[in-house]
């Protein structure tokens, strides 16, 4: 049976996980962490559980990669050029195969504001269709709100949307490696997708799933959406691992904890606001403290509690 590695377990052992407030681990890279191998031949980079900023250069996502024996593929081409060149350094320390493929995770700039470096280098990126016309809808707001919060950290980066798009599934077969690029449904953001190593047993998961923190909600999330998806189609997989979109490697329990457990619980607090008649003013204060642990408590909670309340109004 395939296991964790060592040295990702002796990080999950670390009592600091789950402090946002920690320093960067990683001082001589503009990562906020060194690349840690999840299980053999599958990496990641695990980003700051913390609001990108200055100090984690916008790495608050898991940059992580795939080792074929064939060519690497890369999944997330980071929050700007110098997280992608970066990235890509750490990749050749390891193995001198060439990255042949990057995959956004969805349209979010921490997935495709690196795209120019990857492409600079003759690397095709894959994303699914509607995350490529998000970002290219976006892309200039999301660009410059990296601008202010990387400084430096910005220099180089262009946005450049995906070269290549799917629709419901990709599948690549490299080296050993059997891949599927899957588009599971409706879930955090535009064109979400997962990547699963069957054979592995491993999903690189994507926003569809969060660890040591909590999700924001946007304006177009369907939280409904969200978990009929995940206990549908995503859950039934069965992944023994997963490399959530943020948040450390652990399994389906931990993050079905953490993501659709958050879900249910405030979509099950304002279903009781909403059949007492309260307002979208009420909802900023409901019972959320179950989740005040998580990382991202004190930025998202509220407006989180928010945007639910506009969601669920007229379901």
């Amino acid at each position: 049976m395939i296991r964790f590695t060592a040295a990702l377990l002796a990080i999950l052992a670390s009592p600091a996980l789950a402090d946002e407030d920690i320093p960067d681990q990683y001082p001589g890279s503009v990562l906020y962490e060194k690349p840690v191998e999840v299980i053999p031949d599958i990496w990641t980079a695990i980003g700051a559980t913390a609001p990108p900023g200055y100090e984690n250069a916008g790495h608050n996502n898991n940059l992580s990669f795939i080792v074929t024996g064939d060519g690497v593929v890369v999944v997330n081409a980071g929050a700007n050029y110098k997280l992608a060149e970066a990235l890509h350094t750490e990749i050749k320390a390891i193995t001198d195969q060439p990255v042949k493929l990057v995959i956004n995770e969805n349209g979010q700039g921490h997935a495709m504001l690196g795209n120019n470096y990857w492409i600079a280098q003759g690397v095709d990126v894959l994303a699914h269709v509607d995350a490529a016309h998000e970002f290219e809808e976006y892309a200039g707001q999301i660009y410059e709100g990296m601008k202010r919060y990387a400084l430096e950290n910005a220099e180089g980066t262009e946005p450049m949307g995906p070269t290549q798009t799917f629709e419901d599934k990709h599948i690549i077969d490299m080296g050993s490696k059997h891949i599927e690029v899957l588009y599971s449904g409706p879930a955090h953001s535009a064109g979400d997708i997962q990547v699963w190593l069957p054979e592995d047993g491993l999903m690189i998961a994507g926003d569809m799933a969060f660890h040591n923190r909590i999700p924001p909600i946007f304006e177009d999330t369907c939280t409904s959406c969200w978990i009929e998806t995940w206990e549908t189609v995503f859950a039934p997989l069965g992944a023994t691992y997963v490399i959530p979109g943020h948040g450390y490697p652990t399994n389906m329990a931990q993050v079905e904890k953490h993501t659709i457990g958050y879900l249910k619980h405030l979509r099950g607090e304002i279903g009781t606001l909403l059949e007492n008649g309260g307002t979208l003013e009420d909802a900023y204060y409901v019972d959320q403290s179950p989740y005040a642990h998580h990382d991202t408590f004190e930025e998202l909670a509220t407006k989180n509690a928010g945007q639910v309340f506009t969601e669920m109004e007229f379901e």
